[in-house]
């Protein structure tokens, strides 16, 4: 296909936006505040207002602000014209999004998770209640992803007759607090978003009150540099590969996190340490638009031919680089019902990457609510925020998220739901793996029989080996089974499991869309069995890449693994042929001699 020439990325975008967050306790008034944000700059969508107030008056209800929020939800989940978690609005100086956290566990979920990327944010606290625990997480949590622009609206004037001594001792109360978790506002407004005082221009019912509007605060908020500027990080997300047509174009998928990509750029994958030039930038409809900026999704092939996995992260050569590495410190916030527990296998998800981690130490837990910490917790209950090291089954890339936020910060799953989020603080390398210390402690604990290994080989005349074959087109399977019809008529010890075999039998109890790392730690566990027995163990699978091969090493260990790549389109019996060869040359199969 003739590649076209595309608008460049460069050239707008939600990078263009401001992201605002606005959170606070249940009923302080914060979809009343959204909605007077978008009554006030003329942002409703035509019509809305005057659908919302016919509505109020046919039910017999007042008119609320809070109504217009609602009613753009009832949009939402109809599929039109807003998007399903921020609204929109607008003044002289930008546009901005609106993102809507009906809660902590939701605003958690989305910022972490990335889904929103909140610049500044609005701490909404009723004037009547005061601060409630809610209000101090939600602080607490602002601090925790790094959001430094903050202004308190001091809510619901009205229901305090508008007293200057309430606003005063709420903004002493909370500010002291926030000033202990390193949070300083950029102001505290006194407010009734009901009726709109302060929010365009000083209030008439408040003229003790000298401070900046609402708005005009808002518009003093300092946009991020964008993030164009910063280092490539381009997560994997998948690998495309069309044949009809003679297409042979692999075309790898993701976004652009931050920085930029153009053709002729040299990209670097890590965990594997693979590189490559980019030899084409693919956009649908059209052809190669170079380069693409941050925030955008786009396709692009290599001039070399490689074997990458989705959850690699690309980074560009002569740039910085991500880490990557199996451990890592963290400040983790726990929403799971259930504690989070040591040695316990959850799922990290961190940008495109899914891998299988442990925490395995905790260095402190705090309480968010009112700052009590403990150095003797041995888990991690709901609501706690934890310093804590985590470790992974395998090496993934990350950043610091002082560094790259999009790339340090991660959440933990739990039985496929979200129970926590965190961001990364600092790599710990040169950590032996989860995997070899589990291999040792085995070993420690690993209770034989009398017969020697060098028995069995004997008896047997081979040494044991687990041997995986590897292939796409379909052959690796006959191959294996007439490999081992061939070592068991020449009185060999051998046995092959196809995986399927393995996935139904050990992966039985492993829910649909099971997890590889599993899958494969137990082929792992299966073959040290079987290899320990003295037997040949025959095995195969479609892919494998150069972490996985690692696993089944380090978990076959003291025995070895040999892999064997199918070539396409060679005869079934010449492959044999060629492994039995191989076999032989690796001293697996030994001579006999009379």
């Amino acid at each position: 296909m003739k590649n076209e020439t595309t608008h460049s990325a460069l050239d707008g975008g939600d990078d263009a936006r401001m992201g605002i967050v606005i959170v606070g306790h249940v009923d302080h008034g914060k979809s009343t505040v959204i909605g007077r944000l978008l009554y006030d700059t003329g942002s409703l969508p035509d019509g809305k207002l005057e659908q919302v107030r016919k509505n109020c008056e046919r039910n017999a209800k007042p008119f609320e602000l809070a109504f217009l929020l609602d009613a753009l939800k009832d949009e939402q989940s109809q599929g039109i014209t807003i998007d399903s978690a921020r609204c929109f609005f607008h003044t002289k100086k930008r546009p901005y999004i609106v993102i809507d956290a009906p809660g902590h566990i939701e605003f958690l979920k989305n910022m972490i998770s990335g889904a929103s990327r909140a610049e500044a944010a609005l701490l909404v606290i009723d004037a009547k209640e005061g601060v409630r625990e809610n209000s101090k997480r939600h602080g607490y949590l602002l601090s925790f992803l790094g959001i430094r622009q903050v202004a308190v609206l001091i809510n619901k004037m009205d229901l305090v007759g508008y007293d200057k001594t309430v606003f005063d001792r709420l903004r002493s109360e909370y500010g002291a607090f926030l000033s202990s978790i390193g949070v300083v506002p950029e102001a505290y407004v006194p407010v009734c978003a009901r009726d709109g005082d302060n929010f365009t221009s000083r209030s008439e019912q408040m003229p003790w009150y000298s401070g900046r509007s609402v708005l005009a605060i808002i518009d003093d908020f300092k946009k991020e540099s964008s993030r164009e500027k910063n280092p490539l990080r381009f997560p994997l997300q998948d690998i495309y590969k069309f044949t009809e047509e003679k297409d042979d174009r692999r075309i790898f998928a993701g976004t652009v996190e931050s920085g930029s990509l153009s053709i002729g750029d040299e990209i670097v994958f890590l965990p594997s340490d693979k590189s490559a030039r980019i030899r084409s930038i693919e956009r649908f409809p059209h052809g190669a638009g170079t380069p693409v900026a941050a925030g955008y999704s786009t396709g692009i092939t290599l001039d070399t031919e490689m074997y990458l996995t989705p959850g690699a992260l690309g980074y560009k050569r002569g740039e910085p680089p991500p880490t990557a590495a199996r451990t890592f410190q963290a400040k983790l916030f726990w929403l799971g019902r259930n504690p989070m527990l040591m040695d316990k296998k959850y799922k990290l998800k961190i940008n495109t990457n899914k891998s299988s981690a442990y925490l395995e130490k905790i260095i402190r837990v705090m309480d968010a609510s009112d700052l009590t910490a403990s150095q003797t917790k041995s888990q991690i209950d709901r609501h706690d925020v934890a310093e804590c090291i985590i470790k992974t089954l395998k090496p993934i890339a990350f950043d610091r998220f002082d560094d790259v936020p999009s790339c340090g910060r991660f959440v933990i799953v739990d039985d496929y739901e979200i129970v926590g989020g965190g961001v990364i603080t600092a790599a710990l390398t040169n950590e032996r793996s989860y995997l070899e210390e589990h291999v040792a402690l085995r070993e420690t604990q690993w209770v034989r029989g009398g017969i020697r290994p060098k028995d069995r080989s004997e008896r047997f005349m081979q040494t044991p080996r687990f041997l995986v074959i590897t292939g796409n087109d379909g052959s690796e399977h006959e191959i294996a089974r007439r490999l081992e019809e061939q070592l068991f008529r020449e009185k060999r010890n051998v046995y092959y499991l196809g995986m399927k075999s393995i996935m139904s039998g050990l992966e039985s109890d492993q829910r649909t869309g099971g997890d590889r790392d599993e899958m494969l730690r137990r082929l792992g566990e299966l073959a040290h069995i079987l290899t320990d027995a003295g037997l040949i163990f025959i095995t195969t699978t479609d892919r494998i890449d150069d972490y996985e091969r690692e696993l089944l090493k380090t978990l076959n260990e003291p025995n070895e693994v040999l892999f064997y790549e199918t070539i396409p389109a060679t005869d079934i019996d010449v492959s044999v042929g060629k492994i039995i060869r191989m076999l032989y040359d690796k001293n697996v199969l030994l001579e006999y001699y009379l």
